[in-house]
């Protein structure tokens, strides 16, 4: 262990900020997280009981550095399975009906493998070459669970085609949900840092940087160039209207359903944990990507079209019902040309380390959060150990 003589200051105590304050404080190195929120979590949190939602589809993929990081540290024991027979549920909506599986085109293309798509091309472009149009439109409008964008085919080929196999490729998915939902994640790391003794303060902005000892910059890109006086700190994100509903519970509602016409997406949490809703009930979340200049209340609109079509009669048994848009908080997307390593850099030189889902570090939405921190926090820990005031 590293017992660092200066201190590491976190600014920002979601996912990311937690994820560095943990991995610098296990090294011995004293650190202090300031959250300008009265409650830790930032975008991970949760409505309290006993409707446990998120703002957005928050699963984990236990295929990554990130997944081996938390469950190494207990964070994502205690997992929550579908029944089989809730699996039955499972859809997909083409020309406007649901189907059992996908078209064959995309149960084709998927099973391309071991193809290489190339970066500096849009995968519209690439995929309607190789497969046609209408199998690249229903792979972009699948896979917009994970970009929430409406315009997926105008990203990278190689970024979406990365993501596909990953969620549709012929590997069993890797996803996986924590009973309790990531606020049990995040309840937990926030007691394993204090445990580690890291000094946590919410409810504190930070206006400027700290002079003394290295600084994790924590927050979205917004925040932290403001923090860091950097006017052109942005990257591309999704934008998505977003649907949390629970209703009594009835035979035949679809459990999950990727939206092939729309980019839609339709899922059950209580499925895999009874514990977010009341006996008798289930608790969904729907999500549909904004087009470019649509109004929110038109995406809204065609999202409740949607559960109209999952939920037959889902108002007239609501108990629970919440409405949000996730605009540029929703994960990095690569442009043609653009990889993982072109985002904003983590190392801003001078002690200063930015950290968060949308700059360069491998991985999805959250992931990039956990693999940006532990990446940042290997420089500042030996930043501490060099330096223990910036110049």
């Amino acid at each position: 262990m590293t017992n660092s003589s200066a201190s590491i200051t976190v600014v920002g105590g979601g996912l990311a900020g937690l994820t560095a304050a943990i991995a610098a404080a296990e090294t011995g190195a004293p650190v202090t997280l300031h959250e300008a929120h009265r409650t830790l979590g930032g975008r991970g949190r949760a409505t309290p009981p006993p409707y446990v939602a998120h703002d957005g589809a928050h699963v984990f993929y236990a295929d990554g550095p990130d997944y081996r990081w938390l469950a190494e540290r207990g964070f994502v024991k205690g997992l929550g399975w579908p029944a089989p027979a809730a699996l039955a549920g499972l859809g997909f909506r083409v020309g406007g009906r649901v189907r059992r599986l996908p078209p064959i085109g995309m149960l084709r293309a998927q099973a391309r493998f071991r193809l290489t798509a190339p970066v500096d091309q849009d995968f519209h472009t690439w995929a309607s070459g190789r497969w046609g149009e209408a199998t690249a439109r229903h792979m972009a409008n699948a896979i917009s669970v994970v970009t929430y964008d409406a315009d997926t085919g105008r990203l990278s080929a190689a970024f979406v085609w990365d993501l596909c196999q990953r969620v549709f490729g012929l590997r069993p998915p890797a996803v996986r949900w924590v009973r309790g939902g990531w606020q049990t994640v995040l309840d937990r790391m926030a007691a394993r840092a204090a445990e580690l003794g890291v000094r946590i303060e919410t409810g504190a902005r930070v206006d400027a940087l700290p002079e003394n000892g290295p600084v994790i910059v924590a927050t979205d890109l917004a925040s932290a160039g403001r923090l860091l006086g950097v006017d052109d700190l942005s990257w591309t994100s999704g934008h998505c209207a977003l649907l949390d509903i629970a209703v009594r519970s009835r035979r035949g509602d679809r459990t999950v359903v990727f939206d092939l016409d729309e980019g839609g997406f339709h899922e059950s949490y209580t499925m895999q944990d009874d514990s977010i809703a009341p006996a008798g009930e289930s608790l969904y979340q729907l999500q549909m990507p904004v087009r470019s200049g649509e109004p929110h209340a038109q995406a809204h609109q065609r999202l409740s079209a949607f559960a109209d079509l999952l939920l037959p009669g889902w108002t007239d048994r609501v108990t629970f019902q919440r409405t949000a848009v996730a605009k540029g908080r929703t994960g990095a997307l690569d442009l043609p040309g653009q990889t993982w390593r072109d985002r904003p850099a983590i190392d801003r030189g001078d002690g200063v380390y930015l950290v968060g889902d949308m700059v360069a570090a491998p991985g999805m939405r959250g992931e990039i959060s956990i693999n940006s921190a532990v990446a940042a926090t290997r420089l500042a820990t030996r930043a501490a150990g060099r330096v223990g005031q910036r110049s």
